[in-house]
């Protein structure tokens, strides 16, 4: 249908993505202070907006094909 996008469910992906950028933006405060806590933010922060990014585009295209 032509308007299917707007019946369907939104999922938290695109918070994911933002909640992941900036942990990924504010993992230097920690790596100051910590290297293991802001080597471990840094890795958080991406995987967090990865999950977003899977969330938002990539799994939707999967169901499609």
């Amino acid at each position: 249908m032509a308007h299917d996008e707007h019946n369907r469910r939104r999922s938290g992906g695109f918070f994911l993505i933002i909640l992941g950028a900036l942990i990924f933006v504010t993992a230097p405060l920690y790596l100051a202070d910590s290297p293991e806590l802001g080597a471990a933010a840094i890795a958080f922060g991406f995987l967090v907006g990865g999950l977003g990014f899977y969330m938002t585009f990539l799994r939707r295209r999967s169901r499609r094909a």
